[in-house]
């Protein structure tokens, strides 16, 4: 003899949009639900008032509704959301004027006609005022020629620097180590430019243009400016000196990822790969970029007592002599303070671009 069909305890409500059917099943397994001719057509195994066993159970609805629905399978029942193709009120869930058996309301979330529409007619409201609130926030008029002018800027450095580490890099494969002696003959020019152009980051941050911090820019900015127009500029006997490449390698490896984010985020792109290795490859460079410029520092002061360059003699009665290398012993101690400033500043950067991820990820 042939089992009889099992069919579980259905709770039902609507809204002017929507209809909600709760499944009274629990430990529900592989449920198969769809829409066919305005029909809903449900089987699944699961728990019910009869144990454990198969359930199933069709419902014609009253008028026409999408075909697409959406289920939500919890351990103590089965929610399902059918969208009413047309929004009105409907007087019963189904085709048949006697209601099945197994049906009945879902008084948890019912609601009458006239609460329905009010709930409506709330949720309306809300959403023109929620327009309304953002219609009012001023526009910033300029902000595509702001973000076009960023996007040139880092355009325009990230090509500097990777000429000069593609430059450098070529160089060193040919040449070897002689490459580091005639580093600053050949690279100085576009240094120059790269680094001098830079200002403009202090400019951008103090003005608002963007967001990043004033005084890591300024740190940074100006600590190299330092060493590259003060410490090397002036100085031709540094310019031979070997730590020339590896201060200005360090900053070329840094600038070609930096820039290239930072151009990608000016027109909403974002590259995962890049963000990583924008946020991961400061970690070992820049402590080897201060070490590189602390050497260049080291050397240059013997050079600038012997040249007595930039020394000067205070006025009577004190007639003492203030040599330059004076001032270099001190940027060196500063030079490691800027270096937490900026550690401090990109460790910040990186967990909130890299950590929230990690967390969601736990």
């Amino acid at each position: 003899m042939e089992r009889a069909n099992l069919t579980p305890h259905v709770h039902w409500a609507q809204r002017h949009r929507e209809l909600y059917l709760r499944v009274e099943l629990s430990d529900v397994q592989s449920p198969e639900i769809s829409i066919t001719d305005n029909v809903l057509h449900f089987k699944a195994q699961g728990h019910g008032a009869k144990g454990d066993n198969i359930y199933e159970f069709e419902l014609a609805f009253l008028e026409p509704v999408k075909p697409q629905l959406v289920y939500k399978v919890t351990q103590r029942q089965l929610n399902i959301t059918v969208q009413k193709k047309e929004s009105n009120w409907w007087e019963r869930l189904t085709k048949q004027e006697k209601r099945p058996l197994f049906l009945a309301p879902d008084f948890d979330r019912w609601l009458d006609e006239s609460d329905a529409e009010m709930e409506l007619r709330a949720k309306e409201e809300e959403q023109i005022n929620k327009m309304r609130i953002e219609s009012r926030v001023p526009k910033d008029p300029f902000r595509q020629l702001r973000r076009g002018y960023l996007f040139m800027y880092n355009l325009v450095q990230f090509l500097g620097f990777s000429w000069i580490f593609v430059n450098m890099t070529v160089r060193l494969f040919i040449l070897g180590k002689d490459s580091f002696y005639d580093t600053f003959y050949t690279i100085a020019n576009v240094m120059y430019f790269c680094q001098a152009l830079a200002f403009v980051e202090i400019l951008n941050s103090l003005v608002g243009i963007v967001r990043s911090p004033f005084i890591p820019s300024l740190v940074q900015v100006l600590g190299r400016n330092f060493v590259l127009f003060i410490v090397l500029g002036n100085v031709e006997e540094m310019q031979r000196r070997a730590v020339v490449f590896f201060v200005f390698y360090c900053w070329s490896i840094i600038e070609i990822f930096r820039y290239p984010f930072c151009m990608l985020s000016c027109i909403d792109i974002e590259w995962k790969l890049l963000t990583w290795i924008r946020y991961t490859i400061w970690i070992p460079l820049y402590p080897l970029g201060a070490v590189a410029e602390a050497v260049c520092l080291i050397q240059a002061i013997p050079v600038f007592n012997e040249t007595g360059r930039f020394s000067f003699i205070l006025p009577y009665p004190l007639s003492i002599t203030i040599k330059f290398s004076f001032f270099l012993q001190i940027y060196l101690i500063m030079l490691f303070l800027g270096l937490f400033v900026n550690f401090r500043h990109l460790y910040k950067q990186r967990r909130q671009h890299l950590g929230s991820k990690k967390r969601k990820l736990k």
